[in-house]
C-alpha cells in the first residue's frame, strides 16, 4: 500500500448505517425492502459481516442518489487495508518483473 494508514477504513456498512439509514430513520428491514434484498443480507452489510457486491452497489447508488463506485471503493479500501494488515504472507513474494 502506498499510504500509511494505521486505522482501518470504515466498512461500507458503517457508512450506510450512520450517514444514510439513521438520518432517514430507516431500520434494516425497511431499507432491505426498498432495496429489494433480504433483511439478513442487508443486516450482514450494516454490521460489517458482509461485503458490498457490484449488484448491491447499484442498488445503494439508486436508492441514495450516490454512485456505485462510492460503495465499491469503500469496500475495496476496507478489504485492501485488512489484507495488508491481517496477513504478512504477501510480503514473502519476490518481484518477478522489473
Amino acid at each position: 500500500m502506498n499510504r500509511i494508514q494505521t486505522r482501518p477504513p470504515s466498512h461500507p456498512g458503517e457508512i450506510l448505517k450512520h450517514m444514510y439509514l439513521k438520518p432517514l430513520k430507516l431500520n434494516v428491514a425497511q431499507a432491505a425492502e426498498a432495496l429489494g434484498v433480504s433483511r439478513k443480507t442487508l443486516s450482514k452489510i450494516v454490521n460489517g459481516r458482509g461485503a458490498v457486491t457490484p449488484d448491491m452497489a447499484l442498488r445503494l447508488s439508486r436508492a441514495f442518489k450516490t454512485s456505485p463506485e462510492l460503495w465499491l471503493n469503500l469496500q475495496q479500501n476496507h478489504d485492501l487495508w485488512h489484507a495488508c494488515h491481517d496477513s504478512r504472507a504477501w510480503k514473502a513474494v519476490h518481484r518477478i518483473a522489473a
